[in-house]
């Protein structure tokens, strides 16, 4: 699907409404919006900014034995579980925002990532990943967020928290390394598109066929950590 750009947030309505997988009608999702937004009448961009860093660091990242079921991928879901990768992290985001009056979408890319140990990436196939991030409505016009990895991680692996504002993208992850080459930051090889709802057959379609050692039935593969696995 490709972005609109219409000014007026009431032309994204059914952006705002509850799907499968974006269940934000669900108690689950509603306590989650509780905990983390101060005010629900304050306006848009800081609630989204609020939610934004509920995901990124209250909801732990980890790649393994991660549930990739079709129940295991519903916001609801995820909320109870508290933890998972970009694929459940972006669907608790767009979930949460939507919940409180923020049109979003599910953006999926190829990305080359260095938040990955040696164990992962020989899952993985090498450093290039398939990505899920946010894509949300704030002040007339779409931007994307990243609440992904969290500050824990990113000290582990030498990288920079991506930091977000609701001003503009949150999306070209910064990486410090030794000599804090810039060259370094997470690179966006391809981008699959904006989705109104998780589109599971295609998402787990791409998963298998670029992962295939990674993906195990409906989940990840087990037996690893990733906090534990960083050099």
């Amino acid at each position: 699907m490709t972005v609109v750009t219409e000014q007026s947030p009431d032309t994204f309505e059914y952006l705002l409404r509850p799907t499968y997988f974006l269940d934000h009608d669900a108690p689950e999702i509603q306590e989650f919006v509780d905990r983390w937004v101060t005010d629900r009448d304050a306006p848009a961009a800081k609630k989204a900014v609020e939610l934004y860093y509920a995901v990124r660091d209250h909801v732990f990242y980890e790649v393994y034995d991660a549930d990739l079921s079709r129940e295991g991928l519903r916001a609801s879901s995820i909320a109870v579980g508290g933890q998972g990768f970009c694929l459940h992290k972006s669907i608790l985001y767009a979930a949460a925002v939507r919940a409180v009056g923020i049109p979003s979408r599910l953006v999926y890319g190829d990305v080359r990532n260095h938040l990955a140990s040696d164990r992962l990436k020989q899952h993985i196939g090498g450093d290039v990943f398939f990505h899920g991030l946010t894509s949300v409505f704030l002040d007339g016009r779409w931007m994307k967020a990243t609440p992904v990895f969290n500050k824990l991680l990113c000290r582990l692996y030498g990288m920079t928290p991506l930091e977000f504002d609701g001003t503009g993208d949150s999306l070209y992850h910064p990486f410090d390394g030794d000599e804090g080459d810039s060259s370094q930051a997470m690179q966006f090889l391809r981008m699959h598109g904006e989705f109104d709802d998780l589109p599971y057959d295609y998402v787990m379609t791409n998963m298998r066929a670029k992962h295939p050692k990674f993906v195990h039935g409906d989940g990840t593969v087990a037996g690893g950590s990733l906090a534990a696995e960083a050099s």
